[in-house]
């Protein structure tokens, strides 16, 4: 449970500052525009699965594949993805050429944020969404919705540095004054080292005793 609670309040931040955006948006230790490197051929439409994307049903590695697409519009529109103005300073949007079906809500709007990948949906409330999906509670005020839940993880250990690292899969739903009436429903793959365990503390040490009376 504490472990979801953290992963919800690593994602809260950039919708709420989506709202009045006035800093960039922190970096996160592994994103698709991280992981991009300059293509030497183009996007295989084959090996993308938009739908079980937002869904939660793919890895890490399948979301960096879209790299190419977020930095060079060509690669984009190669896929019948076609770049949107920027309403929000946090997302990266698209319209697609052909809607697609997620949680049974039909779609063409989709956008990337940090490490997560969304759908917008025609939806004015999302709290009925995030119940049907039973997610947890991060934020539920009139002005604004969150909610998540994380669906897997696990850990990988690097002998030579010693670190560990924990992948995560994160699916989340939330509203965005950005896009009043409009319900952001998505997955977050993330990559992260693992929290080391605090180290109890050391008793204090005993007060020496007098030998002997005076």
């Amino acid at each position: 449970m504490r472990r979801v609670l953290i992963l919800l309040a690593a994602l809260l931040p950039l919708p709420l500052l989506a709202q009045s955006p006035v800093a960039p948006p922190k970096k996160s230790t592994a994103t698709a525009v991280d992981a991009a490197t300059k293509p030497t051929e183009p996007l295989d439409p084959a090996r993308i699965d938009l739908p079980g994307l937002i869904e939660c049903k793919r890895e890490l590695a399948d979301f960096h594949y879209l790299a190419p697409a977020l930095i060079e519009p060509l690669q984009a529109v190669a896929l019948g993805w076609r770049p949107l103005p920027q309403a929000n300073l946090f997302m990266t949007e698209f319209m697609l050429n052909a809607p697609i079906s997620v949680f049974g809500y039909s779609t063409d709007h989709i956008a990337v944020t940090g490490d997560s990948i969304i759908a917008i949906l025609d939806l004015a409330d999302p709290r009925p969404l995030a119940k049907q999906l039973e997610l947890e509670t991060a934020v539920d005020t009139p002005a604004k919705a969150m909610f998540g839940k994380e669906l897997r993880s696990h850990e990988q250990s690097d002998e030579a540095s010693g670190v560990t690292m924990i992948d995560s899969v994160v699916l989340n739903v939330s509203n965005v004054s950005s896009h009043p009436g409009r319900t952001l429903v998505g997955c977050s793959y993330i990559m992260d080292t693992l929290e080391e365990p605090e180290a109890p503390l050391a008793p204090e040490p005993a007060l020496p005793t007098d030998a002997a009376s005076p």
